[in-house]
């Protein structure tokens, strides 16, 4: 029992510390009261003295340098040749001789190939005595004209005398009269034995594979020994031409342009090109034509772009990507720059949507635009804002007309 009497003593709470712990908590609640007071006054004089600004970036709306123009619009596009060719002969033939090699040049009319010809050559020799047969025939049927016709003319003169019969002038007018035919049929057959040996040439000249126009090969497609036809559709072991030419003088870019931006290209409008292989390399360019009608697929209209220099290092399917330029015009005053360039992080929104917060003193001010082409880090702004002003930058989704705002840093 004596156990059980200790162990309950050693639970039982001491009621003389109570009075302690009331008296330190009275002296906690002032001294909270008063760190509220003190925060509650830092955060009002953090409002007064108007610490509440967004921090953002400032950047000034700058005119192109160099006096060069603003992009109005960018469009990618591969490089084409408007001039290309896969060479062929006229006819089907296995091939003897092959001329070419890649990235070879070569002139109009130049042999490229041939295709084997004995066939054609024997029809040839076939036709040459033909030729020289029908000679031979007009010559015959000449001579036998020119000695009917004095006999014919004497019995003539004979019968008016009455010392020849007019049966036997009558008779000696048919063998003349057949005779004169005669001649007039060895000539047409002259004439066809001709023909026939113009068509012997030409199926001679067929087997010449020639180059159509001044260019380069770009592929080399045939070998000696393979058969080629120009009616083949290039299946099984028949090639349909020997190779294929460009002509490196027609050489262009074909870009499709949003039918929403088609308004901000014309024809001879002045171009800059920009090769994917030569990105830092700038080509003055402009443009031929647009091609009037759309892609209802893609909702894109197609513009074709030709180069200003020619250069070696432009090659047929090089991807390019070509920026519309705003054409200048001397003849005019102009009141301002065609564009301004702003970083592309001062601009909220696409399209018709894009908008600019312009820095007025503290405050902004919400600012429609209109956008021209994207280039790196810089947006181009046809219209919306005069050179010099300040445009926020950073995070927009914050700002709205009339927030305040800092410099970051600040």
């Amino acid at each position: 029992m004596s156990d059980k009497t200790d162990l309950l003593d050693k639970l039982r709470l001491d009621r003389g510390a109570k009075p302690q712990l009331r008296k330190k908590n009275k002296l906690l609640w002032p001294a909270a009261a008063l760190t509220l007071l003190v925060l509650a006054a830092g955060g009002v004089l953090y409002v007064m003295r108007g610490e509440s600004a967004i921090p953002v970036g400032f950047a000034v709306a700058r005119a192109p340098e160099g006096g060069k123009s603003a992009s109005l619009l960018d469009a990618s596009g591969y490089v084409v040749a408007r001039r290309q060719a896969t060479v062929a002969a006229k006819i089907t033939g296995k091939v003897v001789e092959i001329d070419i090699e890649e990235g070879q040049h070569v002139a109009r009319d130049q042999i490229m190939g041939r295709l084997d010809d004995s066939n054609i050559r024997a029809a040839l020799v076939q036709a040459e005595a033909g030729l020289h047969q029908a000679e031979a025939s007009l010559s015959a049927a000449r001579t036998a004209f020119a000695d009917e016709t004095p006999i014919f003319k004497r019995r003539q003169e004979l019968n008016a005398k009455g010392w020849v019969a007019t049966a036997d002038l009558d008779e000696e007018r048919a063998k003349y009269n057949a005779d004169e035919e005669a001649v007039k049929v060895a000539e047409q057959n002259l004439n066809v034995a001709k023909a026939s040996l113009a068509v012997a040439e030409r199926n001679e000249d067929d087997t010449i594979v020639r180059a159509p126009f001044d260019g380069i090969v770009t592929v080399k497609a045939a070998q000696p020994g393979e058969m080629v036809s120009p009616i083949s559709a290039g299946g099984g072991f028949t090639r349909t031409g020997i190779g294929t030419m460009v002509d490196m003088d027609s050489i262009e870019v074909e870009v499709d342009v949003g039918e929403s931006f088609i308004d901000r290209v014309r024809p001879n409008q002045p171009c800059e090109v920009r090769l994917n292989a030569y990105p830092d390399q700038p080509i003055p360019a402009y443009v031929i034509a647009i091609i009037p009608t759309a892609d209802r697929s893609k909702a894109t209209v197609k513009v074709r772009v030709g180069f200003r220099q020619k250069d070696e290092r432009i090659l047929p399917e090089m991807g390019a990507r070509v920026a519309f330029l705003a054409a200048s015009e001397p003849a005019k005053k102009q009141t301002g720059p065609a564009g301004l360039l702003v970083p592309a992080a001062a601009v909220q929104g696409l399209g018709e949507n894009a908008v600019v917060f312009v820095v007025k003193g503290e405050k902004v001010e919400r600012r429609p635009v209109k956008l021209g082409a994207k280039s790196g880090n810089d947006q181009t702004v046809i219209s919306g804002l005069a050179p010099g002003e300040t445009v926020a930058t950073g995070d927009l989704a914050k700002l709205t007309d009339g927030t305040k705002v800092k410099r970051s840093g600040d």
